[in-house]
């Protein structure tokens, strides 16, 4: 019996052309660059056709549910008269979407301002995490780790009752922006290290082969794809943080959702305003996971364009 020792036709596919006339260095530093920019593995092999019937059926069962319990929930508001034309009327009138429109637009202010510190924070918190001196190691990652933990209202509760006892006094904005980016720096903090982590060992070996050294392979070499594979990612993030920003009402900071409380009690329309608040909220999360599902399309799509 003899044994065959020829490559396999895929890797001999993935070979560079040209790959004969560069160096051994340059070369093996060429395919691991490629290898990272390959699409992702699937976590799960495709479903056969019995799977598939029981995805379709499962679906049209949940699908049927649903309009029933949408359905049973309508009826109830009629009956209770919640449909009446009258108590929807309201949201027609300029005044009243001029206010829900300035607390919507607090909403994306905090969402905006929130987003833009724990971006960068989270960056230096994963790098801190990388770091092989344990004196940037071990407090970032107990950072990370009780901020992980601590849930966002008790923090804000911290900053509304607490500091003032301090004589440290914040306007209404930053008491409610301060706890949002203190925990989500943390959790962007992990998604930077976990797409740091995903790529190839190679990719630091092959900078430090180089003579590049530590922080200067990690700003040119590494966070670039990291942040890359973690892009969809962090727009997901970027749809939990304006939710967060819903826990405005516990400092009285009209945002949407306290806006429409407020409106809701003063004319008697707690549900018909609650309902509203909830569709665009719906719509702005439906618009920003169609933004992250473009860019995730757009990246895998610049991939496959690369790739040797």
């Amino acid at each position: 019996m003899t044994t065959s020792l020829a490559k396999p036709a895929e890797y001999t596919a993935k070979q560079p052309a040209g790959s004969g006339k560069r160096s051994g260095p340059v070369r093996g530093l060429a395919a691991l660059m490629a290898r990272a920019e390959e699409d992702d593995v699937p976590l799960f092999d495709t479903p056969g056709p019995r799977g598939r019937r029981r995805v379709a059926v499962a679906t049209a069962v949940s699908l049927l549910l649903m309009a029933a319990l949408i359905a049973v929930a309508i009826g109830q508001f009629a009956v209770k008269g919640q449909l009446e034309a009258d108590k929807w009327r309201l949201f027609a009138q300029w005044p009243v979407i001029r206010y829900l429109l300035t607390g919507l637009w607090a909403t994306v202010k905090v969402t905006l301002v929130s987003g833009a510190i724990a971006l960068p924070l989270g960056a230096l918190l994963a790098l801190a995490r990388l770091s092989g001196t344990r004196f940037l190691r071990w407090p970032a990652s107990v950072y990370v780790e009780l901020m992980r933990a601590v849930p966002l209202l008790l923090l804000i509760y911290a900053f509304l009752l607490g500091l003032p006892s301090t004589g440290v006094k914040l306007s209404l904005f930053w008491q409610l922006v301060w706890p949002i980016v203190l925990t989500n720096a943390a959790v962007f903090a992990e998604i930077f290290r976990a797409g740091v982590r995903a790529l190839p060992p190679g990719q630091t070996e092959a900078g430090h082969a180089l003579g590049l050294g530590h922080w200067t392979t990690m700003r040119l070499v590494v966070l670039p794809q990291a942040v890359r594979q973690t892009a969809p990612a962090l727009v997901s993030q970027l749809v939990r943080l304006l939710k967060d920003s819903t826990l405005g009402y516990a400092v009285s900071f009209l945002e949407l959702l306290n806006s429409a409380k407020v409106l809701g009690e003063f004319n008697h329309t707690i549900v018909q305003s609650y309902l509203v608040v909830a569709f665009v909220f719906v719509l702005v999360n439906v618009a920003l996971a169609s933004a992250a599902n473009r860019l995730e399309r757009r990246l895998g799509g610049a991939r496959r364009r690369r790739r040797p």
